[in-house]
């Protein structure tokens, strides 16, 4: 059997690493918003509507993460504007946006003159493909998110957890949603290059959620949520590297196994998960 140090000799394996640690880092900055917001339909939406930009890219040339952050920014700034009770009511249209944003995708891509990549790695990703490249932009990606969420820390916070009290204290609401949702629609276009387009929702709302069973200290959800994601993604890569398994996939069930030994645990220990409690900020 290699060891983990033979894996890391290949540079695609130290890429996929690298990356995967950057999605990490921002599902878990990023995820316990969407959980606590209840817009993981409306990432799953952005992701999907990303991919038409992408495929649009595809077919004139242009580097198809281009399309994918122009398109995904498009849909932050346009569902920022909007009433966000609306956003929620309106799973219609966030389900149209999904649907035609990967439609469009696929025609894109398979007209195409010459040879047409594989749907499936955008679909549900390939980490080991991660060039040198887009290793770079997630980088400047990454580095954008956390800026955001720097600045306007209290404000996104506020606007999180009660939007009426928000604007009852003179907070910018709309602006704020703008920037909340800039965050998600940039962190979405880096879990499709790292676990694609199906997966995307998963790994921005598992460690989130665990999180949210045991803590109620929204920074220790945040911390906990990178560190749970880094575990996810560097042991799905060790699963996939042993034992021949597609990364994506292997990053997610692996996930998936650890949030139900959780909620059985404490289902068993006699507990009650819960997992929206309150939080302090």
């Amino acid at each position: 059997m290699h060891s983990l140090i033979d894996a890391l000799s290949y540079e695609l394996m130290r890429n996929a690493v690298l990356a995967g640690v950057l999605a990490a880092v921002l599902c878990g900055v990023v995820g316990p918003f969407v959980v606590v917001k209840r817009l993981a339909f409306l990432s799953d939406g952005i992701s999907h509507a990303a991919f038409g930009g992408m495929g649009a890219c595809f077919y004139f040339g242009l580097d198809p993460l281009l399309g994918a952050v122009a398109v995904a920014l498009g849909c932050a700034l346009t569902l920022g504007l909007l009433d966000t009770d609306a956003i929620r009511s309106y799973d219609a249209v966030i389900g149209v946006l999904w649907a035609v944003g990967l439609a469009v995708g696929i025609v894109f891509v398979y007209k195409t003159p010459g040879y047409a990549p594989n749907l499936m790695t955008y679909l549900f990703g390939n980490i080991l493909l991660v060039s040198r490249h887009e290793l770079g932009v997630l980088v400047v990606l990454a580095a954008s998110v956390l800026l955001i969420l720097a600045l306007f820390f209290k404000g996104i916070v506020a606007v999180a957890f009660d939007e009426v009290f928000a604007r009852v204290q003179g907070a910018p609401v709309r602006l704020l949603m703008v920037l909340l949702l800039t965050m998600i629609a940039l962190s979405v276009v880096i879990l499709i290059q790292v676990v694609g387009i199906i997966l995307v929702v998963a790994l921005l709302t598992i460690p989130p959620v665990i999180c949210l069973m045991f803590l109620k200290d929204l920074r220790s959800v945040i911390l906990g949520s990178v560190l749970l994601g880094v575990g996810m993604t560097l042991g799905g890569l060790a699963l996939s590297f042993f034992y021949d398994l597609p990364s994506g996939p292997a990053i997610i069930l692996l996930g998936a196994a650890v949030l139900l030994a959780v909620y059985l645990l404490r289902k068993l220990r006699g507990g009650a998960p819960r997992l929206l409690p309150d939080l302090r900020a």
